[in-house]
């Protein structure tokens, strides 16, 4: 199973998230965000943050864990590229983001983000397990 793709959106972008499970959901929507902003080929693990967030359902959830994670790479120069979820409900997320710090890396950037909308978002579930459709406003 792919972990995304993306599609065409006017003046913002489009992906199309995939997971076995929701956990693998969330980890690939959290990839799919870094992948847009940096080429990730190759980075080795430099450091690692805990991330901790809660809202009201999992279409909340999902923007809250990848608005934390972006505000850690505009606030800490983190560039995100592993992902492991230690917990997770439908109001809750706890995991472990690892990553390089931007610093040498910086002609890897590629794409700036300022957030992830709730534009038709809706998790679904299908026969392969979860898809999502996210927009990134850029």
């Amino acid at each position: 199973m792919k972990r995304y793709e993306q599609f065409p959106h006017t003046a913002d972008i489009g992906v199309r998230i995939y997971g076995k499970d929701l956990k693998e959901l969330f980890e690939n929507a959290a990839f799919a965000m870094f992948d847009i902003i940096a080429d990730l080929e190759g980075l080795e693990v430099e450091v690692k943050e805990e991330i901790e967030c809660q809202a009201e359902n999992q279409e909340e959830l999902l923007i809250a864990w990848l608005d934390e994670l972006l505000y850690n790479f505009y606030t800490k120069q983190i560039i995100f590229f592993k992902f492991d979820i230690k917990e997770l409900t439908n109001t809750k997320i706890r995991a472990k983001a690892l990553g390089r710090l931007v610093g040498s890396n910086r002609n890897r950037l590629k794409t700036e983000i300022k957030a992830a909308t709730y534009h038709n978002l809706k998790i679904e579930k299908t026969a392969e397990g979860h898809k999502v459709e996210i927009v990134f406003d850029v």
